[in-house]
């Protein structure tokens, strides 16, 4: 996927989801300020997504079903999801990957199946996540919270990635 970044970091009691604002069409940039980050579940899960616009929030939908029909399990609902996404003839289609938190557990979802929680509370996806997690990574070993190593490391991934910008929306939720 590209055409943004998402990048989640867990760490010091905190979960903070980031992502850049930037829409691209074709070598174009048509908006500036999207908001691929967003609360779900009430407030209870934050998530993030990288891919077309519309498979997303159809993503999102369906993930906000699957949370109530199974509250306050993420990785159940998460898993549901991504059996949907594999089975279903529409859902199979859609071009999107997401990154999902709560309070317990930090999730990567995609369409081939994937559920995957990140090996050292930092995952990123998007045509920069690789550069956002590389300074991610790096800059873990600092006196730094959760939401500070978030900005840092999606501040670097703009600089380096055409498809990323400085246009941050950040959410958190303080992990258990």
């Amino acid at each position: 996927m590209h055409a943004t970044t998402i990048l989640m970091v867990r760490k010091g009691g905190r979960v903070v989801i980031g992502g850049d604002g930037q829409v691209s069409l074709g070598q174009t940039i048509v908006k500036g300020n999207a908001r691929k980050v967003r609360r779900l579940a009430k407030g209870s899960v934050i998530g993030g997504f990288a891919g077309a616009t519309a498979d997303a929030f159809t993503l999102f939908e369906r993930l906000e079903a699957k949370l109530e029909q199974y509250p306050g399990q993420l990785t159940r609902a998460c898993v549901e999801l991504t059996k949907d996404w594999r089975t279903d003839r529409y859902l199979r289609r859609l071009e999107a990957m997401m990154l999902v938190a709560d309070k317990d557990v930090s999730l990567l979802l995609s369409g081939a199946g994937d559920v995957l929680e990140p090996e050292g509370g930092v995952m990123a996806i998007g045509s920069g996540g690789n550069y956002a997690l590389a300074a991610a990574r790096a800059l873990e070993e600092q006196d730094l919270d959760a939401e500070a190593i978030v900005r840092r490391a999606m501040r670097i991934a703009a600089e380096i990635c055409v498809y990323t910008n400085g246009s941050l929306v950040i959410e958190s939720l303080d992990a258990a």
